[in-house]
């Protein structure tokens, strides 16, 4: 049943029926093909709404047209599916892994339990602690340095034994996590492990819940950099380089520091003045609306009723849904939790990090097992050429 507070996200027939330039039965034709939601209207029985979102994807599409070069575009760009994947997908703003919601295993499973369902194996893996590798520099640095003999060693075989390969991949997410977090035993769930490292046993559980929700999404731009290695025959340890790669960048992992920064500046100016002044001069408000959650990041939601967030956080979010609509998206809500616990600087790209190996490596094992390789084509706009 919506409430009254979601309704602006839902049309009447009369509404959806213009937006779409359609009649009733067209209309009706789309909510039979399960591309537009419908839902009865709350204040009004005799009455259906209609979800907006789904209105706003048909414009879009509409658009764009058929042609191949905008077909080619709108896949690069929050657009058309291009990978067949039985891993996870994002269906009516709701995150599922292999059919089970995220949000609903978050509540008890473990990042063990994920790997399990999202490997599609019949037994939990166990993540196995190592010896960091002695680097002298930032932990990010010392991660890339840990996973380079494993990407070293490629494979060239045609058929690959997914028994082996699991194996493999739990233990590049326990090198990968070792190196992250300096890990003191080797027994319990990983949680557990990196809780105590961090002396935060108390919160062990809300890290839990926080690595299930984040340990994949879709076809994201790293785990489709970890897909392209693995179709080349290169190794699951280069497989996780290539993710590690794209996922460093602020656009994507690391978009904790935009979202400290936009934090930071909240603390120095006010927090309204500075979310205004960042409207007014068309800035993003990192950590604040998701392209694939129209309605509101749900693990963002799930995340942030586990626990009591800081007044600073709290007050940035209440203030940015007040003046712009916009809802928290995952990374602010992780920024939320590392104040909260307290948690090291660097202890929300590690987490991230940690929780998103399990889906990087289910994307390169599903990939593995097909055995086709991604070579795409460039649509050329430079210079004319001779024929």
């Amino acid at each position: 049943m919506i409430d009254s507070i979601n309704v602006k996200n839902w049309m009447t027939q009369e509404e959806a029926c213009e937006a779409l330039g359609v009649r009733k039965q067209t209309l009706y034709a789309y909510v039979s093909r399960g591309q537009i939601e419908v839902q009865g209207d709350p204040q009004h029985a005799n009455r259906n709404l209609y979800r907006a979102a789904d209105i706003t994807t048909l414009l879009k599409k509409r658009s764009l047209g058929r042609a191949r070069k905008n077909i080619a575009a709108s896949t690069m760009a929050w657009g058309e599916p291009i990978i067949d994947t039985s891993i996870s997908t994002i269906t009516r703003g709701r995150l599922y892994y292999r059919g089970q919601d995220a949000v609903q295993l978050a509540a008890s499973a473990t990042l063990e339990d994920v790997a399990r369902l999202l490997w599609n194996v019949a037994e939990a893996p166990h993540f196995a602690s190592c010896e960091p590798v002695a680097f002298d520099g930032p932990v990010g640095a010392r991660v890339f340095a840990a996973l380079a003999r494993d990407a070293a060693h490629g494979r060239i075989e045609s058929a690959r034994n997914l028994a082996d390969e699991v194996q493999q991949a739990a233990a590049l997410v326990g090198r990968l996590a070792s190196n992250f977090v300096e890990l003191r035993s080797d027994e319990g769930p990983l949680h557990l492990r990196i809780a105590n490292a961090w002396d935060v046993p108390r919160h062990a559980d809300l890290l839990r819940r926080v690595l299930v929700l984040l340990a994949d999404q879709e076809l994201t731009s790293s785990s489709f950099a970890a897909r392209v290695a693995a179709s080349t025959g290169a190794s699951l340890g280069a497989s996780m380089i290539a993710g590690l790669a794209v996922f460093s960048g602020p656009m994507h992992g690391n978009a904790i520091v935009r979202v400290r920064q936009l934090m930071d500046d909240a603390r120095r100016s006010g927090t309204e003045t500075a979310v205004r002044r960042r409207i007014a001069q068309g800035e993003p408000l990192p950590g604040f609306g998701h392209e694939l959650y129209p309605q509101g990041d749900p693990r963002a939601a799930d995340l942030l009723s586990a626990f009591e967030a800081p007044a600073d956080a709290r007050e940035l979010i209440d203030c940015v849904e007040r003046l712009t609509g916009k809802l928290p998206a995952i990374d602010m809500a992780l920024a939320a939790l590392v104040e909260h616990c307290p948690l090291p600087d660097e202890a929300a790209f590690a987490l991230f990090s940690i929780a998103r190996s399990v889906g990087w490596m289910a994307h390169s094992i599903e990939h593995v097992m097909e055995g086709s390789l991604l070579r795409p084509r460039a649509r050329y706009v430079g210079l004319a050429v001779g024929e």
